[in-house]
């Protein structure tokens, strides 16, 4: 599936305070919780717990969360199918920053353990 020009400027719009909120239930609702799932996000942005409260209060749009972000040098390792798009074909780097952290958050929700959702070794 392609992405489109219009869908990537949704997905600039967005803010991740609209969004955070259904992380959270959707890992809590499979046994995870708010911590892991703010490990996963600062292995991703390098944001710590304090960082993420202050873009959910500033309702940063995901253009400025990751701007501001230091994206993890292995998030190139995110790969596979998220809302129907594969995400190394994404060629617009917001877009494809957006499915990295919903792929991670998806990938704890099923139960994946800690090490491989942070690529380690």
């Amino acid at each position: 599936m392609k992405v489109t020009e219009a869908h990537n400027e949704r997905v600039a719009k967005l803010t991740f305070a609209s969004v955070y909120p259904h992380y959270v239930t959707k890992v809590e609702k499979k046994g995870r919780t708010r911590k892991e799932l703010h490990q996963v996000i600062e292995w991703l942005t390098g944001f710590d717990d304090h960082e993420i409260q202050k873009h959910i209060d500033d309702k940063s749009t995901f253009g400025i969360f990751f701007e501001k972000a230091k994206l993890n040098a292995n998030a190139h390792l995110i790969t596979g199918v998220i809302c129907g798009y594969r995400i190394e074909e994404i060629e617009n780097t917001l877009t494809r920053q957006v499915r990295y952290l919903d792929k991670l958050v998806d990938e704890l929700a099923k139960g994946r353990k800690m090490e491989k959702i942070l690529r380690v070794g």
